[in-house]
C-alpha cells in the first residue's frame, strides 16, 4: 500500500509544478467486482470508495488525468440469482489500492475561461496498477477464506461519466468505471503459488479474468494559470 501511495505521489507532483491549469479532486462512490463468486451485474456496489484524483487540462476537450483510488471489494454468492452460485455459500473480500493514469476526452468543448456553467460527458482510458489481497477458500469451509499474500497487477479501465462546471473553480463529475484485470484470482478462485495444484481451492470458470467497478462523484477544485485555447489569426 505504502509503494504505490509514494509512487502515485512521485508521478503527480512532476505535473502539478509544471502545468497551466490544474484539477485536484476528491472521488467518493462505491464499487463492487464481477468474477466467480456474487451476481454478475456491472452496476451493483457492495462497498463504498474513494480516492484523490488529478487532472492536467490540455484543451477544453482532452486532459492527462492521474488518481490514486481504494476500496474494499466484496461479493456473496446469496447476492446472485444464478443457482448453482447460490448453492456453494462462497463469499470473496478483497482489498483494491489502485494508482492509474491516462487520457480524458470530453464529448463538448469544455472551457474553464467560460463563466457560463459548462456540461459534457466524456470517457477516460488508461493503465491501471493496483495491490489486492491473495487468499484462498477450502470448498469444505466456505465462510473461512484464509489470506497467504497480496499481490500487484495491471488493468485495463473503461470509464465513461458527465461533468459540469458549477463556478470558476469547482467542477462536479459523476462516472461508472469498469476494470478489466490480468487476474482470475480476485475473488480467490484460482490460487497461485504453492496453493495452484489443488484442486479443492479452484472454483468457478478458470482462467476467466475478473473485474471490477467504481462508480460515483469527483468534486474537483481547478487552479493555476488559465491556458489559452484561443486560435491566432
Amino acid at each position: 500500500m505504502k509503494r504505490i501511495f509514494l509512487l502515485s505521489l512521485f508521478l503527480i507532483l512532476p505535473l502539478i509544478s509544471t502545468a497551466q491549469m490544474h484539477e485536484v479532486g476528491f472521488f467518493l462512490g462505491g464499487s463492487n467486482s464481477i468474477g466467480d463468486i456474487g451476481s454478475r451485474k456491472f452496476i451493483n456496489t457492495k462497498s463504498p470508495a474513494f480516492g484523490l484524483v488529478y487532472k492536467y487540462n490540455i484543451t477544453t476537450r482532452y486532459s492527462f488525468r492521474g488518481s490514486f483510488s481504494y476500496s474494499k471489494i466484496e461479493n456473496r454468492n446469496f447476492f446472485t440469482n444464478d443457482l448453482n452460485r447460490f448453492l456453494t455459500f462462497l463469499s470473496a473480500t478483497n482489498q483494491i489500492l489502485e494508482f492509474s493514469g491516462g487520457i480524458e476526452f470530453n464529448f463538448f468543448d469544455f472551457n474553464l475561461h467560460d463563466q457560463d456553467l459548462d456540461f459534457s460527458p466524456y470517457v477516460y482510458l488508461g493503465l491501471n496498477y493496483f495491490q489486492y489481497d491473495l487468499f484462498y477458500t477450502d470448498q469444505n469451509s466456505p465462510l473461512s477464506p484464509v489470506k497467504y499474500s497480496d499481490d500487484l497487477e495491471f488493468a485495463i479501465p473503461l470509464v465513461i461519466g458527465a461533468k459540469a462546471k458549477l463556478s470558476e473553480q469547482f467542477v462536479l463529475s459523476f462516472e461508472v468505471g469498469a476494470r478489466y484485470t490480468f487476474t482470475d484470482n480476485l475473488d480467490g478462485s484460482n490460487p497461485v503459488n504453492e496453493f495452484e495444484n489443488n484442486p479443492n481451492l479452484k472454483h468457478g470458470a478458470l482462467y476467466n479474468n475478473d473485474w471490477y467497478m467504481f462508480t460515483g462523484l469527483t468534486l474537483s477544485f481547478t487552479f493555476g494559470r488559465l491556458p489559452c485555447y484561443c486560435k491566432e489569426k
